[in-house]
């Protein structure tokens, strides 16, 4: 009788261990997996939440201190695009390279939601673009644009997209791209953009 006591209290000490490596074991897995989610997989999360609800806007701070309220729809490579809520509550879309993003401020209810695992990359084309790709577009749309730098904003369309930079003719907002519109051209760099707005 006592034996089977023995027996059983020692196949109850190794269920434990066994039941406290496991948790380990998950708890590193969870933290190798967290060191691995980057801002871009963040915001994915955010915007994956709720996806049926239009009114769901992330706080984003740029570098220089604006902030942006964002309705996250599509990722690429090093940006993002979606609608964003202009202060007088005009929706415009808008394009912000991941590199001008200083802070997102989430709510707390979308803070879980920012941490849930990423799905398996998908095949998706959008997510391999690169900014310039979506800048050519615009320039190709011939788009009448607002262009946000770290040094200001300006608004014109865009006449070439480079590699790491645009050429951008100014003309007013409420005027399309006439050649006797355009009152100067900017040569802007890549890394110096915050947000490209346009509706």
């Amino acid at each position: 009788m006592r034996w089977d006591l023995l027996f059983d209290d020692l196949e109850s000490q190794i269920d434990q261990e066994q039941r406290d490596e496991e948790r380990a074991l998950a708890i590193e897995e969870e933290r190798l997996r967290l060191s691995r989610l980057t801002l871009r997989d963040r915001l994915s999360g955010i915007a994956r939440s709720d996806p049926d609800d239009p009114g769901a806007f992330v706080r984003i701070e740029l570098h220089g201190g604006r902030i942006l309220s964002l309705r996250p729809q599509a990722f690429g490579r090093d940006w993002v695009s979606g609608r964003s809520a202009e202060p007088a509550s005009k929706l415009l879309h808008c394009v912000v390279p991941i590199a001008a993003i200083a802070a997102v401020l989430p709510t707390r209810a979308q803070l879980e939601p920012s941490l849930e695992p990423v799905p398996e990359a998908s095949a998706r084309i959008a997510e391999r673009i690169g900014l310039p790709f979506v800048l050519r577009d615009l320039c190709r749309r011939r788009t009448p644009v607002r262009v946000s730098t770290i040094d200001g904003e300006c608004h014109g369309t865009i006449d070439r997209v480079a590699r790491d930079h645009l050429d951008l003719a100014l003309h007013d907002a409420d005027r399309p791209r006439r050649d006797s519109a355009v009152h100067g051209y900017r040569i802007v760099p890549l890394s110096r953009l915050l947000v490209v707005d346009f509706r």
